[in-house]
């Protein structure tokens, strides 16, 4: 009874497998409690698509895409999707408890609650504001400990692509190396980049509006520094508060310069970026993405990142609230006059 269930569960599997595939496209519909803005966005590097959300948080639409991972923005706010045609997600998500109340159903929904759970760990067990503080024996416990809950939950999901499993086997160990290097990183900025340090430099960076800008060409201001990209959700949901901030304080002694850490393929798409969304204050290019050394310099491995620097060059703080935050404006009140 047990063989013959296990094959009638085989047959069942390779049926809606083959069922999925033969869809050309992604179904994903939701409800969205308190969004944070009227529409959400889901994109990769080279895919990008707008869906309306209705006055009742409601939404729906389908997109072809190639299978893989996306990044659904609501706002500020961002969460992974894995995406393939075929699947017929419906989701459920309160932003005032983001990580905790998102909850997928429909065909596709294994891969995607993963993803989830697995968020919600990394904002809980590996919050930054706690794990950094540890010594380096109990954090090497701590992430040893947090890897094999995500092993775990990864080998007790079912009905996920062998694809997907791989490339998720392969992250777990990518987040053990990252928050191990992110350790070394925050012991550095809390030792060197540390408030009245000199700031490392960038120089000749293409700016947007002509010419070339280097960080000497802005003493005498305070330098507030936003790094992002073109193809980054969370930097672009910042950018209608970065803008209220430069209107806010445009009258005063400080310089809001936007670093682009886009590839060199990607440097018209930041042109057009930067035109269509009107974006002000100083845009730049930086001169080699992730390897450019201002990047290097200051230890930024994740964007966005903003860092405030003083009129004489020397740094505030390496690691600066985000324009979305409600410590910038307390910060720069005291400070730019």
């Amino acid at each position: 009874m047990k063989k013959l269930f296990y094959l009638f569960s085989i047959a069942f599997v390779a049926t809606a497998f083959t069922v999925v595939t033969l869809k050309d496209h992604v179904v994903i519909s939701g409800k969205i409690t308190n969004p944070n803005s009227d529409f959400i966005i889901i994109q990769s590097r080279s895919f990008s698509k707008k869906i309306q959300i209705q006055q009742d948080g409601t939404f729906s639409d389908s997109l072809k895409v190639a299978a893989g991972y996306y990044q659904l923005s609501d706002g500020t706010e961002s969460l992974d999707l894995y995406l393939k045609n075929g699947f017929e997600l419906d989701l459920v998500l309160d932003t005032k408890e983001f990580d905790a109340s998102l909850v997928f159903k429909g065909i596709g929904a294994e891969p995607n609650n993963y993803l989830a759970s697995k968020n919600l760990l990394l904002n809980t067990f590996f919050a930054e504001d706690s794990i950094f503080v540890l010594d380096k024996v109990n954090f090497d416990k701590k992430v040893n400990e947090g890897s094999q809950i995500l092993r775990s939950s990864l080998a007790g999901t079912k009905k996920l692509d062998p694809i997907f499993i791989e490339n998720e086997k392969k992250e777990v160990n990518e987040i053990v190396s990252y928050y191990s290097d992110s350790y070394t990183d925050s012991h550095f900025i809390k030792t060197v980049l540390v408030k009245g340090a000199k700031s490392p430099k960038f120089s000749a960076y293409e700016n947007y509006s002509g010419g070339k800008t280097s960080l000497e060409d802005l003493k005498g201001k305070y330098v507030y520094i936003d790094v992002w990209a073109t193809w980054c959700g969370p930097c672009k949901g910042e950018i209608p508060f970065l803008k209220e901030i430069e209107k806010s304080y445009h009258s005063k002694n400080i310089a809001f310069v936007s670093i682009s850490v886009d590839e060199l393929k990607d440097h018209e798409k930041w042109k057009q970026i930067v035109k269509e969304k009107e974006l002000s204050g100083v845009q730049l290019f930086s001169d080699a993405n992730w390897s450019s050394q201002f990047v290097k310099d200051y230890r930024i491995n994740g964007i966005p990142r903003f860092i405030l620097v003083d009129p004489l060059g020397n740094i505030v703080t390496a690691d600066a609230p985000r324009p979305s935050s409600k410590e910038l404006k307390v910060l720069l009140d005291e400070l730019v006059k």
